[in-house]
């Protein structure tokens, strides 16, 4: 039994490759777990569940130690600076040439290290068999076959791990692979040993940097100009021996021996992939078909809209509206027999049930839009449709890649703008970011819901889905503006690997939709709440701190009134709306919260008070605005930490603020013309931006193919 003490062990790994699900098995954690590249960002810890003391780092998926986004310089510089007791190198047994790249440069590192060949489960329907002894054998470092999202050789593997690191058991082979490059990287070694011992790194690990040419880990070495100079004459000389680039030696060296390894340590009965009987081959012909792929994608999120939106979801949330309602009248009837004041039944009547109530009533429709979200994430569709839409985002000036942020951003734009650190240039981050706002996120669902079904009842899913598209739309405008202006440039190549599809089970999807929903509840709770108690002061009393005489005389209502002649252009400028907009500063779901509070007193319904105070066009114009100004106070808080961006920081908020403007006001005064059949308008409204859209797009790659001309 090996003795209990304090370890630390870093979790590493390609993207993709089940790393957050070991982290879950290991820690008992419960990490957002997808079937798409780059889902943690950052490092997370947790104890182990069975060595309490000890700590688990998951670190962002990588694919080398040669960094070149911000992810995976995180990845390398823990490993370099922090020096875990052991490293955990989870890698797909699907794909082991691409893993073992990773692991044969953290070998290099000279750190104790275990190696969890992860989805050996699914190794028999591929006709593929790993001699994981062999294997061990071979990389001198211990191997153990897992299965970590059915929990299979989890235990064993943390057992393994812990007696790794409790012996400080290093790799037996440190120094593998031969040839020509061998040769230079152990010249280079023997002559920088002294300055890779004084940076805290192996002299092999430091040989291939210089190799490499790595300019974010060379200057750590110290080396003089003669010393550089050498290195340099060594590389040039190996470069002439074998013909070829320096990073492609490196690359053809590894792959070679990890070829030799695989040859001895994997078996299949099948000639080629393209021979193994695979439903995501069959899949993929039809979803990824070069002239059906993008209209399959349409018409997917068409139906995860209208069932989301239209009466499956509109009948759940009429449900539990009506509970909530009947449950405050409740409330209120006990409070009137108990003689309270009626100031305290306000607040908790009007304020609590009603403000908060009307916002926890869309939780079903949230709830049910992230469930099929997550189903076509976790499958490995959405890897597939960010690989469909990489052609046509580079004609704006991003890539693939980019997608990621992008439908996270439909979730929440906190961790859709955090999810840019995965971007390998700052100026895909910085364009990426700006247009997560546009990506209509769970906060305005509510809002939506509300306004359309009160104005539009009869049409609630197609407005609520030409929202999104619209938001979708002026993405793109903005985004081939900003392309040809400010952020000049071309896209930063994408790679994507695209994941088997593996259908989701009923325990993961759970996970996922209750961690959405304890999200929502939590903010309802606590920034809605607080927020609503302060809106219900600000309507309930004036400036003296006496209750007001009418709403008008309130303190909200004479501070909305003073900016309500700003919104006048777009068809609504009394108060209530104007309000419930300054309140959507700090979360989008306030805005419900605060009408419902502000609209308390008119003795009727919330969806008949909002029909009294806007006209159709102005309710169009409304939803247009809440859809595009700034993200709440949190989205704004990382936006600028992200971006790093001081002074112009605050001008970006504002510009934003007025395209929502301009965009409404747009809106309203074509509204007005098609006022009767403001449906028939909409989708108007969304064909012509969808031709413009189309027209940019054209003219893009018509400019570019006389580029090339």
């Amino acid at each position: 039994m090996v003795a209990q003490k304090s370890l630390t062990f870093a979790l590493m790994g390609n993207q993709n490759s089940g790393k957050t699900t070991l982290f879950n098995r290991l820690t008992g954690s419960q990490l957002q777990v997808s079937n798409f590249p780059g889902v943690t960002v950052e490092k997370k810890s947790g104890p182990l569940r069975d060595y309490p003391d000890s700590v688990v780092v998951d670190l962002p998926g990588i694919y080398s130690l040669s960094p070149y986004s911000a992810e995976e310089i995180i990845s390398r510089n823990y490993l370099l600076k922090e020096k875990p007791d052991c490293i955990l190198n989870i890698v797909d047994a699907t794909s082991l040439e691409r893993g073992l790249y990773l692991t044969l440069q953290l070998i290099e590192l000279d750190i104790p290290m275990t190696l969890a060949l992860n989805m050996i489960d699914e190794m028999p329907s591929l006709g593929r068999q790993v001699d994981v002894a062999l294997l061990s054998e071979e990389l001198g470092i211990p191997v153990v076959a897992i299965s970590a999202s059915q929990n299979e050789g989890v235990s064993e593997y943390m057992r393994v791990s812990m007696e790794a690191a409790s012996r400080h058991e290093k790799p037996l082979k440190p120094d593998l692979c031969s040839g020509p490059v061998h040769r230079a990287v152990h010249a280079i070694a023997v002559m920088i040993e002294d300055h890779a011992e004084r940076a805290g790194v192996t002299p092999r690990f430091a040989a291939t940097k210089l190799i490499e040419g790595d300019r974010l880990f060379t200057p750590e070495l110290g080396l003089n100009e003669n010393e550089l100079e050498a290195v340099e004459h060594i590389v040039v000389e190996m470069e002439r021996e074998i013909g070829t680039d320096r990073l492609a030696a490196l690359a053809d060296m590894r792959y070679g021996f990890i070829a030799e390894i695989e040859s001895k340590v994997l078996r299949s009965k099948y000639a080629s992939y393209e021979e193994v009987p695979s439903a995501t081959l069959t899949l993929d012909r039809i979803l990824l078909h070069r002239w059906l792929g993008i209209p399959i994608f349409l018409a997917v999120m068409g139906a995860v809209s209208w069932i989301s939106f239209g009466p499956a979801g509109q009948f759940l949330n009429d449900f539990l509206a009506g509970l909530i309602s009947s449950l405050g009248r409740l409330t209120g009837e006990s409070m009137d027999h108990a003689g309270l004041n009626p100031l305290i039944k306000s607040l908790v009547v009007d304020g609590i049930f009603s403000g908060v109530g009307s916002v926890v009533s869309f939780l079903p429709m949230i709830l049910l839009l992230f469930f099929l979200l997550s189903l076509l994430e976790v499958t490995g569709y959405m890897a597939r449709v960010a690989f469909m839409l990489d052609r046509m985002m580079r004609q704006i000036g991003l890539s693939g890649a980019s997608m990621v942020p992008l439908l996270l951003g439909f979730g929440c734009s906190v961790p859709a703008v955090m999810a840019t650190r995965t971007l390998p240039s700052r100026r895909d981050r910085l364009l990426t970011v700006l247009l997560v706002p546009f990506m209509s996120c769970s906060a305005k669902v509510p809002v939506y819901g509300l306004i359309a079904a009160a104005v539009f009842p009869r049409h609630v899913a197609l407005v609520m889905l030409c929202l999104y598209a619209l938001g979708m739309l002026l993405s793109v405008i903005t985004a081939f503006f900003l392309r040809h202006t400010f952020l000049r440039g071309e896209a930063s190549p994408f790679l994507l690997e695209l994941p088997p599809y593996r259908f989701p089970t009923i325990r993961t999807l759970a996970r996922l939709v209750w961690r959405h929903a304890k999200e929502f509840l939590v903010r309802a709770f606590t920034i809605i709440l607080l927020v609503t108690l302060v809106i219900w002061f600000l309507e309930t009393y004036d400036f003296q701190f006496f209750p007001a005489s009418s709403p008008d005389a309130s303190m909200l209502s004479v501070i909305a009134q003073r900016i309500a002649t700003l919104f006048r252009p777009l068809g609504f400028d009394r108060w209530e709306p104007v309000g419930a907009l300054l309140a959507g500063f700090s979360a989008k779901e306030t805005i419900i919260s605060t009408l419902t509070v502000a609209m308390s007193g008119m003795g009727t319904t919330l969806s008949e008070a909002l029909r009294q105070i806007m006209t159709t066009p102005a309710a169009l114009s409304f939803l247009v605005f809440v859809s595009l100004y700034t993200p709440c106070a949190a989205a704004v808080t990382v936006m600028r930490r992200e971006l790093n961006i001081r002074g112009g920081f605050f001008l970006i908020i504002l510009c934003q603020t007025l395209l929502a403007w301009i965009a409404a006001f747009f809106v309203y005064r074509l509204s007005l013309l098609f006022e009767r059949s403001v449906p028939l308008f909409i989708v108007s409204l969304i064909a012509t931006a969808a031709l413009l859209t189309i027209t940019i797009i054209s003219v893009r790659r018509h400019d570019k193919r006389k580029s090339s001309l």
